[in-house]
């Protein structure tokens, strides 16, 4: 039968947030957008695959910085409305050079970095 990614609930917009977690130690990368071609290509290809709102394109995660998400397998939530990509990462996933995008933590009512960029 096979999994059909117009079966999912979209938003206004033709999307669905996407979170990309480490395969191999659970840490959460990242959020961003995928519309129902995007989650095709990335089970075609095996390469996450998002949508860029401000570009309104397809935006291979690291096409051009070498930082590639190697899907490992992808899932989908109870109500159908957000997706968990479990990856294989290569360098960091934020753009500002960091593991993850949540590099930031409130503590104590304060905002703090919790985290240096890679290398």
């Amino acid at each position: 039968m096979g999994f059909d990614p117009a079966s999912l609930t979209f938003n206004p917009d033709g999307l669905v947030p996407a979170i990309a977690q480490a395969a191999d130690t659970g840490e959460v990368l990242m959020l961003a957008w995928m519309n129902a071609a995007a989650v095709a290509r990335t089970l075609e290809t095996g390469r996450v695959t998002y949508w860029s709102r401000s570009r309104q394109c397809f935006w291979v995660k690291g096409e051009s910085s070498g930082h590639v998400q190697e899907l490992v397998e992808m899932r989908v939530d109870c109500d159908r409305d957000c997706l968990l990509v479990l990856v294989n990462q290569t360098g960091p996933a934020c753009h500002t050079g960091r593991q993850s995008c949540f590099y930031r933590a409130v503590r104590e009512g304060e905002e703090i970095e919790i985290m240096a960029p890679v290398g």
